[in-house]
């Protein structure tokens, strides 16, 4: 598929999500076969533009094309200069929030509560267009299926995006109400699909190869993202492109294979965020890879007590060494051990 110029390895993609796709997630999940990456969303707010945590989402060095960036706010005048900005410094795609559901995003009247306020919506999205159209830069939007079970108004949306120039869609299967609780519906997505002509993607609960074919088959969407399934699990792309074209599954990865990628990820991510920061950081995304994974409970209390980058790396190389002596591939999905653990977060929500 395409949006705008630009042609798509494949149907698949990760979501933005706050806190975790940054540049060597992003890298991460395009090697195990995602087809494309939002950024983690950037404000629209010019004061906070020279931040660290700004400059840190707007860091795409050695990133592969196309150059998605995915801007929030409440002012079309600002979130037209976010775009313009984020162009100049190499953004191919623009992406528009009004997807998020976190609470400090909506109670600024940004992300899904834009919902509430079409109006408003649509000077934004018309705002964005004007700024990108002189660049050749495609917009792309970002929602839920509306704010409330009695608000579902993502078709009415979807119509007005579609005239004001938005060249594709991601549909989130559950309203602003619901946040992440409840499961997500379907019916919702295949709704706008046939009340659009530009691309739709489905997002909400796709976390194996089957439900992903189902979901395709239910919305007739033209693309998928996956988001929270792809924490500790980005080989997960991998597995449901397989499926998808073979109808077979494929086996998990090689523990060397995983050894190799999330130790470079690692060093990925404390060049990225430096000592101080890159360890702490790096905690969330251990605790997912190892939630399922035998001996992982005593690794995380390791990890979580490591002040330093290097004993946090080695670490995990020595516990993955020992895992490799024990199993050639990691335990299938169904497989999972009892020592299963959530890390209490508001990171890691799709936005």
């Amino acid at each position: 598929m395409h949006i705008g110029p630009y042609r798509l390895p494949n149907r698949l993609f990760v979501a933005p999500m706050a806190g975790v796709t940054d540049r060597p997630f992003r890298q991460l999940c395009r090697h195990f076969g995602a087809g494309y990456a939002v950024s983690e969303m950037v404000t629209s707010r010019r004061d906070l533009w020279d931040s660290l945590k700004t400059s840190r989402r707007a860091d795409h060095r050695g990133e592969p094309g196309p150059i998605a960036v995915q801007i929030a706010g409440t002012d079309a005048a600002m979130m037209a200069d976010a775009a313009r900005y984020n162009i100049e410094r190499g953004a191919q795609i623009i992406d528009i929030n009004m997807g998020c559901p976190a609470k400090k995003v909506c109670n600024k009247w940004a992300g899904s509560a834009l919902m509430r306020d079409e109006p408003l919506a649509l000077a934004i999205i018309e705002a964005v267009v004007a700024a990108c159209a002189p660049q050749g830069v495609p917009v792309t939007l970002k929602m839920r299926t509306g704010w409330s079970a009695a608000q579902r108004n993502a078709v009415a949306l979807a119509r007005a995006a579609e005239s004001a120039g938005v060249q594709m869609l991601t549909v989130h299967g559950r309203t602003r109400e619901q946040g992440y609780s409840g499961a997500a519906e379907y019916d919702t997505i295949a709704a706008v699909k046939a009340a659009v002509r530009i691309p739709v993607v489905a997002n909400g609960d796709i976390d194996s190869p089957a439900k992903a074919r189902a979901v395709l088959a239910q919305t007739g969407a033209d693309a998928l993202m996956i988001g929270r399934a792809a924490q500790g699990r980005p080989w997960i792309f991998r597995e449901i492109d397989h499926y998808l074209s073979t109808g077979e599954y494929l086996a998990p990865p090689l523990v060397a294979e995983l050894r190799t990628l999330l130790l470079a990820h690692l060093q990925d991510h404390y060049q990225l965020y430096g000592e101080h920061t890159g360890v702490r950081s790096a905690r969330k995304h251990l605790v997912w890879y190892t939630r399922t994974l035998p001996g992982g409970a005593a690794l995380r209390q390791v990890i979580h007590s490591a002040q330093e980058s290097a004993t946090q790396w080695r670490a995990v190389a020595d516990y993955l060494d020992a895992l490799a002596a024990r199993m050639d591939r990691l335990p299938a999905p169904g497989d999972a051990c009892p020592n299963h653990t959530n890390i209490s977060t508001t990171e890691g929500l799709a936005a």
